[in-house]
């Protein structure tokens, strides 16, 4: 319709609907072809999770229960000195052992079969039996010792003879020699005729479990190499390195940590070498039965020493460490309801679970301890 030729209130009515069509978002007619029917545009609600500019984060009541938001209140105390050290698990010596030959020959089974990985055996229970195997020059050498010594053997029997068929004229001494001669050279012949044939029958040095095993039947084994090793997984140690000597001194209280921090168990203390090992002291602990989780040896772990020593500063849950852009440990504080301000601090190990925050929180804070790496990723 042409407005030049509209009535005033025509072209009145007309300017409105112009006008409400540019103000009014839903009420934007597309052109032929764009029409995308009855879509409504994405608005985020005003009360959703957001990182505010100044780093905050805003977090609705709503969204915070969802999340599982937990806080604790900041309490500077005074906590034991601790240090962060890398450990291993080991084997205890006294319940944990290997199996190696003493010879080389072929592996056949017990009356049982070979042990497989995990199985309970018991100290001198049969594991395998090693069969010699010697090459044919060996086998020469020690076939042809042995038909001197039979040669030999015979001229000792004749010449024993002879002399008892003069008992009473020649001394009992000579007779006496002559009979021992011939005992030590059937003694060696048996020896070296048996000494071929003659098996090895290896046997757990200790009660445990099979923690590795490297043979199969029939598979031709050296003299010392590793077959078998038998552990006992209640009685384990874990070794770590203190890369300062002063460091073993006055261990009040020690734990390690796998997963991350995540599963913590007590050690006690054993005892500190005192020769060093790469530039660093070895030290050793013992795992507690019952409270220690499955473990494997060799595997690496994080132990927390405490020291008889004094320092000051705010315990916290591990969980609530997270890190921001710029790969800082934070810690996230509850300032107001719905607000969480971000904090860049230095802590401290104190144990498997906990650490000790020296700088960077204030007493009385609220610090989050459960959801903090939720809270750590609203954008």
């Amino acid at each position: 319709m042409n407005t030049l030729h509209c009535p005033p209130a025509a072209r009145g009515l007309v300017a409105a609907a112009t006008l409400v069509a540019f103000l009014v978002p839903g009420a934007v007619v597309a052109d032929a072809g764009h029409d995308h029917g009855d879509e409504t545009p994405l608005v985020a609600p005003a009360d959703a999770p957001k990182r505010l500019p100044d780093g905050s984060v805003f977090l609705p009541k709503r969204a915070q229960r969802q999340l599982g938001v937990r806080t604790v209140i900041a309490e500077p105390r005074s906590l034991p000195q601790t240090w962060q050290w890398i450990g291993r698990v080991v084997m205890d010596p006294n319940a944990g052992g290997k199996v190696q030959p003493t010879i080389d020959g072929r592996i056949e089974a017990g009356a049982r079969g070979l042990p497989v990985l995990g199985q309970a055996v018991r100290r001198g229970e049969v594991l395998a039996v090693v069969r010699p195997s010697a090459s044919p020059i060996e086998r020469a050498e020690q076939s042809a010792q042995a038909a001197e010594l039979r040669a030999t053997l015979e001229i000792a029997k004749k010449r024993l003879e002879r002399l008892q068929q003069l008992e009473g004229s020649v001394p009992q001494k000579e007779i006496d020699a002559a009979r021992i001669d011939v005992q030590s050279l059937g003694e060696r012949l048996g020896a070296i005729g048996g000494s071929l044939a003659r098996s090895e029958t290896l046997v757990a040095p200790v009660s445990g479990v099979i923690a590795a095993s490297h043979v199969v039947a029939g598979q031709v084994v050296e003299a010392r190499e590793l077959l078998f090793e038998i552990v006992d997984p209640a009685r384990l140690q874990v070794e770590a390195i203190a890369h300062d000597a002063a460091q073993a001194v006055g261990v009040a209280q020690a734990s390690a940590s796998v997963d991350g921090g995540r599963t913590a168990f007590p050690l006690e203390w054993v005892g500190a070498g005192s020769t060093l090992r790469d530039q660093s002291l070895p030290v050793l602990f013992r795992t507690v039965p019952g409270s220690t989780p499955p473990l494997a040896v060799g595997q690496p772990l994080q132990v927390i020493v405490q020291t008889r020593e004094q320092i000051d500063g705010i315990p916290v849950p591990s969980a609530a460490l997270v890190k921001n852009s710029a790969n800082q440990e934070i810690v996230w504080v509850h300032g107001t309801a719905e607000r969480f301000a971000p904090r860049t601090v230095r802590y401290r190990p104190l144990d498997g679970a906990t650490v000790a925050v020296t700088a960077g929180l204030a007493a009385g804070e609220r610090v989050v301890v459960e959801g903090a790496p939720l809270v750590n990723q609203v954008r």
